[in-house]
């Protein structure tokens, strides 16, 4: 438990609306009935006058007194509710810190409720994505991790692997003995049960990052197959430059669009063929090192000659995990397109006619809303930082299950104690100070 006060202004609709002043701590309650000039009783609300130190009346409003530990941060926490007026709220919050608080850090009311214990990791993390949601399903997704959703399916799996970790090593102490004989084959059956859980999880967990944080699409393909004029098009403005020489594009171009309620951030990129200057060869290698990052490589191609653009791009785009290929230029091919049927990988498109245009927007919404899971109900908001816990977890579990085919026991329960403090991270069960102080300094002040 802290022992000092803080206070932030959480909430100020403007002059006229309602603004909000949060005290969170062993002196707020004392603060509040200070500056009201009357007594506050728990969880009730009370009409006030807030003064200042001379007995004025600085505004009138609404108190709130919630008695810790029942309160959000675990603390005592006092609301005083007045008018927006930012230079009143000013106020306020210096007549607060007169009276024993200091001003909060970034995110330090939800840091104390996480500290408190009032919330994991992840839903701490979900209050900020609640705020940032940019649009009613994200904001869905945010509240369904906020009351814990993502959590319990962690803790959940957590469990498991705590269960398997304790026969695992409970067996090595009868190491002369074989393993199947100490119910091996009924470790593994719950071991690979664990992985189809984690697996499920995980791509929950990548649905949610892509819903919070948008899906991070690298527009490649060889020169002047027009990735330049896809991204305008997508954008629906002239953001790239267009012309007829081959090496236009030197540097990298991002645009964000909104699809099906999905933010897609575009990049466009430096044409990739062999050769060219040393400023387009420097383009070339950044958008190398732009598709290590992405979650879609949009490959364009000229539909009168694919398959030497394919060969121009295929090294670049090897570990990138989704590809959706485009053969461009349909319109020049001097046969009719208008009836033809795309492949399953494969769209064909004119940028410069439109045609199909429309398809390809709703492969973009299919894909950056991600597989089919029929439930959005499930769908809960995850970080970036959250996959890439499960991807570790799951990278030990498979080592665990391949030690356990070798009987080599210590390993299996290295590996899944490796594997369990990944998912600890998760919720913080496990996690390192600057882990927990780089994420709530992203927080806005007062949350």
């Amino acid at each position: 438990m802290t022992t000092d006060t803080i206070v932030a202004i959480t909430t100020a609709a403007g002059a006229g609306g309602i603004g909000v002043v949060r005290l969170s701590g062993p002196k707020a309650r004392r603060i509040a009935e200070t500056i009201c000039a009357q007594p506050l009783q728990a969880r009730r609300a009370h009409y006030v006058r807030v003064r200042d130190a001379d007995g004025a009346v600085l505004d009138d409003g609404i108190a709130l007194w919630f008695r810790g530990p029942a309160s959000y941060t675990g603390e005592d926490v006092v609301e005083l509710q007045a008018h927006g007026s930012p230079p009143i709220l000013r106020q306020l919050v210096a007549r607060c810190c007169a009276l024993g608080a200091r001003p909060a850090r970034a995110g330090e009311f939800s840091e104390r409720a996480f500290l408190n214990g009032r919330l994991d990791l992840t839903q701490a993390e979900a209050v900020a994505d609640l705020i940032a949601a940019g649009d009613a399903r994200a904001a869905r997704a945010a509240r369904r991790a906020l009351e814990g959703e993502f959590s319990r399916r962690v803790e959940a799996l957590a469990a498991a692997l705590l269960a398997l970790r304790v026969q695992v090593e409970a067996s090595i102490d009868f190491a002369d003995e074989p393993l199947d004989t100490l119910g091996g084959e009924r470790l593994r059956e719950r071991l690979d049960q664990a992985l189809a859980d984690l697996d499920a999880l995980l791509l929950a967990a990548e649905r949610g990052r892509k819903l919070r944080d948008g899906l991070h699409a690298v527009i490649v393909g060889p020169p002047n197959a027009g990735k330049s004029s896809l991204l305008n098009a997508l954008a629906g403005s002239e953001r790239a430059i267009v012309t007829e020489i081959a090496g236009t594009t030197r540097d990298l171009l991002r645009e964000t669009v909104r699809i099906g309620g999905v933010e897609l951030t575009l990049v466009d990129t430096a044409g990739l063929r062999a050769g060219g200057d040393a400023i387009e060869r420097e383009g070339m290698r950044r958008a190398e090192a732009e598709l290590g990052q992405a979650d879609l490589a949009i490959v364009v191609l000229d539909a009168r000659d694919p398959g030497a653009g394919r060969a121009a791009v295929a090294v670049a785009i090897a570990a990138v995990p989704q590809r959706l290929w485009l053969h461009n230029k349909v319109d020049l091919l001097g046969v009719p397109v208008a009836g033809e049927a795309d492949d399953a990988d494969v769209l064909r498109v004119s940028v410069r006619t439109g045609h199909g245009l429309e398809r390809l927007v709703a492969r973009l919404e299919a894909l950056a809303q991600g597989p089919e899971t029929g439930a959005e109900a499930g769908t809960f908001s995850a970080r970036a930082r959250h996959v890439e816990a499960l991807q570790r977890a799951g990278r030990e579990l498979a080592a665990a299950r391949a030690a356990l085919r070798d009987e080599a026991l210590e390993l299996a329960a290295e590996a899944l104690r490796a594997g369990h403090d990944a998912l600890g991270e998760i919720t913080g069960r496990v996690a390192p100070d600057d882990l927990l102080g780089h994420i709530f300094s992203t927080f806005c002040v007062g949350k």
